[in-house]
């Protein structure tokens, strides 16, 4: 039997530019930087920074996650897989940054994963959706900011 599926989605619209909040993203060792207190680092680095094959560690211990970028649209859209042992089964992320007619920015984060555990799904996406809810708010207060 296959794991249930779930999903969440986060809109946000900035003012800043697309390439700017693309870039704060998807630096795996600037989240230190904007998304406090959250740490991060490179496990494994790509060229361009953060492209497909990139690894970023991102958490507050004891809880680390290992990001794998498996798309990369510059400017436009980032894709990523976790990698090694996670609560969820086959998460994937996808971040989109569309410029809007005010000059500025929507981004869309949206996240969708089977549960590891039965039971678990539900809790888990909570769980994600807040994550994912904070680290948007901050990453477009970090994008204004530059």
């Amino acid at each position: 039997m296959s794991p249930k599926t779930f999903s969440f989605e986060v809109n946000r619209t900035s003012t800043a530019p697309p390439g700017i909040l693309f870039r704060l993203e998807t630096d795996g060792a600037r989240w230190s930087d904007w998304a406090k207190p959250l740490r991060s680092s490179w496990a494994r680095w790509a060229d361009p920074v953060g492209g497909v094959g990139a690894i970023r560690r991102v958490g507050l211990f004891p809880v680390i996650m290992y990001e794998e970028t498996i798309e990369y649209e510059q400017d436009r859209r980032h894709v990523y897989t976790l990698v090694r042992r996670t609560p969820v089964h086959d998460y994937r992320g996808e971040v989109t940054f569309t410029p809007n007619a005010a000059g500025g920015t929507d981004l869309r984060w949206r996240g969708s994963f089977g549960e590891r555990f039965p039971g678990t799904g539900p809790v888990m996406r909570r769980f994600l959706l807040t994550v994912i809810t904070i680290i948007s708010r901050q990453l477009v207060r970090a994008a204004e900011r530059d």
